[in-house]
């Protein structure tokens, strides 16, 4: 038995505000850690930015290691756990910027980094996109790492699955009203694999965006371990005037986080069960890697 606990988080980062959003998501561990032993806590995508930076990027854009790395590595090493986040990076030509999830290790060693492949709209402005795929090892086992619209691409959490992954770590800005969609491509991600599917997407709001939350940790089988949800009509204030139901505003997703018990040796039993790996074949296959 390979049992591990897993939080992610559901978070609102001030817009540009990364030294706020590093001290905010300090907090959060050190209270996720205490309130239970925990192995691995996920942050959503661009965590420490927010969404819609837009020419600010570049300057807010940091090197790993380099002070954000550097601070959560000092608070995984406190409290020997691991932490993937996201942040805008740069390597050595300061103009090419990335999309991109760090997994911090125990020992406060980056166990990992991974540049989002598949930019959506105007990411596809302000970003470089990835080309590489890697599973990392943790202490725990083997993660592969999705960032936000990776998702709907079936091919990565796919390859990552046949690299090892044993669990899948979804970091988002996924924006309403696409809530449905969100948790359809967890739950299929997790089925289509028998692969536990970790996933962080953030709240609030920003200048075109409503961010929908719904963080959630899901088993090979498409079993939820643990949500956050959301309430389905927002209060209204008692002097309000009578409205009707399709006025009623949505409630806004809240800030917090799921955690959940799980069990990687199960992703053994079930493949086996399913044999959704061992009847794959390639062979057949080739267009989906034609460009379209």
């Amino acid at each position: 038995m390979r049992a591990i606990t897993v939080a992610t988080v559901q978070m609102q980062p001030e817009l540009g505000k990364t030294e706020d959003n590093l001290l905010k998501m300090s907090e959060l561990i050190t209270r996720i850690a205490s309130e239970q032993p925990v192995d691995l806590i996920v942050f959503p995508e661009l965590i420490t930015t927010g969404y819609e930076v837009g020419p600010r990027f570049p300057e807010l854009a940091q090197r790993v290691p380099g002070p954000a790395v550097n601070l959560i590595a000092q608070k995984t090493g406190e409290l020997g756990i691991h932490v993937a986040f996201g942040l805008v990076t740069k390597e050595k030509v300061e103009s090419i910027i990335y999309n991109t999830v760090v997994i911090v290790g125990p020992e406060g060693d980056v166990v990992g980094q991974y540049n989002k492949i598949h930019l959506r709209g105007e990411e596809q402005i302000a970003f470089r996109p990835g080309y590489k795929l890697d599973v990392f090892e943790a202490n725990f086992g083997a993660v592969g790492v999705m960032i936000g619209w990776d998702l709907a691409c079936p091919e990565v959490a796919r390859s990552l699955v046949l690299e090892g992954a044993e669990l899948l770590v979804v970091c988002a800005n996924w924006e309403r009203p696409n809530e449905e969609e969100w948790e359809t491509y967890l739950r299929a991600r997790a089925f289509e694999n028998a692969v536990f599917v970790a996933a962080a997407n953030r709240v609030g709001e920003e200048p075109s965006y409503t961010f929908c939350g719904r963080s959630s940790i899901i088993g090979p089988r498409g079993k939820i371990y643990a949500t956050i949800k959301t309430p389905p009509e927002a209060p209204r204030p008692i002097t309000a005037p009578s409205i009707t139901p399709s006025e009623a505003r949505p409630a806004a997703p809240p800030e917090g986080y799921a955690v959940a018990r799980i069990d990687l040796d199960e992703i053994r039993q079930y493949r086996e069960e399913t044999q959704v790996l061992q009847c794959r074949q390639p062979t057949t296959y080739r267009a989906i890697v034609k460009k379209y």
